[in-house]
């Protein structure tokens, strides 16, 4: 071989190596060498210093949030096609960065209630639980700023095979294992499907970049429409069930009352912002042009989950038994319907809308993860969680109640939760300007419906504890021999609440007090979002 044959060999070898940006992958690729960490340090410790694990997860969150500052102006991608520098693999713009900000803040306020369920008599494995939550937090926070469909397939099962784990990591719980193979089971069957869809979007493009199918799509040979439609379809198919939209919610009730308290206010919040984004990324940037498919598809979907979700909180609301977990369940359903409603005014009015989901996605996390962080103060004395356990609640616990009160009325959208208001009014107003007015109208009506079972839940938290006669015609008739029935006065009647979850409740309430003060914060700040 001659010298200018050589040189010309090396010089083509090294056009195929690729610098990384490391600063732009860092959240992402920190949360998951913590994990990693996480995982051969359980291994060495003994049993009496692994709370130490905790305390390495969260600083390892709060690490990987700080690493969110130097790449705020969101400009940078890498993984790049040597050919085309334009089209990469990843690309951390301000939406990838808004919703690793919600991954990464949610993550941490699970780890901060996490805390106080790895010991005493339902003692979980250190090692193994935050080795889990760190895993599926890596692959949530790696989706937003996947730009190809393979890494958004990747992402997405790094972010759900953890969580199966999660929600089954109660030994010996028959409901913690049936919510765990429930969850396993259809999570599995979306993914078939989804990457059936897939395949079906590269039998007809050639190519997995986002960008690159979007042009692709727009010049497909007649005899491949058909396909490509139904690629489309199919591809929305997974990530609908990460959202729990109907009728592929079936599993979010059993899977929340089953699963640790902390893993399934993670779920509610995580996984929700890991199956939203990912319907943004492939409907506005890899399928604008099939909106005649989606949209509709997605519109019909908004208005059957949110429907779907209302009722079945209504019905629950209608016993004195009901699980505040399994309400806040439904509750999580309905709130997924309104979260579609941008997405589906994107398809008839552009991707402006996509700002009124992030908003809303903000405030739900934020003040969905306050109430099971309250849930989880209560379930500490009462492990059913039922209405009647959170009665007396502001006698005992003045300031936590008042908190949950503010949550809940944040999620109907009543003041003085104006963040609520708020988002559900950019929401509206996002269907309004598509001219999706029916949709609209279906809107109205569920929001309605669901200020019955908030205000009933708040109502509660300022009623006076329950009383012996109350209590002993709820657990049925009494022996005159027993005597009478006594009953602490409130939920928490001496009972010190664990400091992790009170900073988590506070720092919630501050976040959601906050953006109350000033919400157009948050609309200018998703608007700044969109990628």
């Amino acid at each position: 071989m001659t010298v200018a044959a050589a040189q010309s060999a090396a010089d083509s070898a090294a056009s195929l190596v690729q610098s990384v940006d490391w600063l732009a992958i860092a959240p992402p690729a920190l949360t998951a060498v913590v994990a990693l960490a996480v995982l051969v340090a359980d291994l060495f410790l003994p049993e009496r210093r692994k709370p130490l694990l905790g305390v390495l997860s969260v600083a390892g969150l709060a690490a990987a949030l700080l690493l969110l500052l130097p790449i705020r102006a969101g400009d940078r991608s890498t993984f790049c096609l040597t050919a085309d520098a334009g089209v990469c693999s990843y690309t951390a713009d301000h939406f990838t960065l808004v919703i690793q900000l919600l991954v990464l803040g949610g993550a941490l306020l699970t780890a901060l209630l996490s805390v106080t369920e790895l010991g005493g008599a339902k003692k979980l494995p250190a090692g193994e639980f935050w080795f889990l939550l760190l895993s599926s937090a890596a692959g949530a926070a790696l989706l937003p700023a996947a730009r190809d469909l393979a890494t958004l397939v990747v992402a997405l099962e790094v972010a759900t095979l953890p969580a199966f784990a999660l929600v089954g990591l109660k030994r010996g719980d028959r409901l913690s294992s049936e919510a765990a193979l429930k969850f396993f089971l259809s999570s599995v069957a979306a993914t078939a499907v989804m990457l059936l869809g897939v395949s079906f979007v590269y039998a007809t493009t050639g190519t997995l970049h986002l960008t690159e199918i979007a042009t692709r799509l727009d010049d497909v040979p007649g005899a491949l429409e058909t396909l490509a439609s139904a690629g489309v379809a199919l591809t929305l198919v997974g990530f609908a069930f990460k959202a729990a939209a109907a009728p592929f919610h079936f599993w979010v009730p059993d899977t929340y009352v089953g699963a640790p308290l902390p893993v399934a206010a993670y779920l509610s919040v995580v996984s929700k912002a890991v199956g939203f984004s990912g319907l943004i990324l492939v409907t506005v940037i890899a399928f604008p042009s099939h909106s005649d498919v989606w949209g509709p598809v997605v519109a019909v979907l908004a208005a059957l989950t949110m429907t779907v979700g209302n009722v079945a909180a209504l019905r629950q609301s209608a016993t004195r038994a009901w699980s505040a977990v399994r309400l806040l369940a439904w509750s999580s359903v309905a709130q997924a319907g309104y979260l579609l409603v941008p997405i589906a005014a994107a398809a008839y009015a552009g991707t402006d809308q996509i700002g009124s989901t992030v908003a809303y996605a903000l405030m739900y996390a934020v003040v969905n993860l306050g109430a099971f962080a309250v849930a989880a103060l209560v379930a500490r004395t009462k492990p059913l969680n039922r209405l009647a356990d959170y009665r007396g609640l502001a006698s005992e616990r003045p300031l936590v109640a008042l908190a949950m009160g503010f949550f809940l009325l944040c999620l109907a959208g009543l003041p003085p939760g104006v963040v609520g208001l708020f988002a559900k009014v950019t929401v509206f107003s996002s269907a309004v300007d598509a001219g999706l007015g029916w949709l609209a109208v279906v809107m109205s009506l569920n929001v309605v419906i669901a200020l019955y079972y908030y205000l009933q839940w708040t109502a509660v938290l300022f009623r006076a504890p329950e009383t012996a006669e109350e209590g002993a015609l709820e657990a049925g008739p009494t022996p005159a021999a027993a005597g009478p029935v006594t009953r602490p006065a409130g939920p928490l009647a001496g009972h010190r609440a664990p400091a992790p979850i009170l900073a988590a409740i506070g720092l919630t309430t501050a976040v959601g007090i906050a953006l109350s003060g000033a919400p157009q914060l948050v609309l200018r700040f998703a608007a700044e979002s969109l990628f």
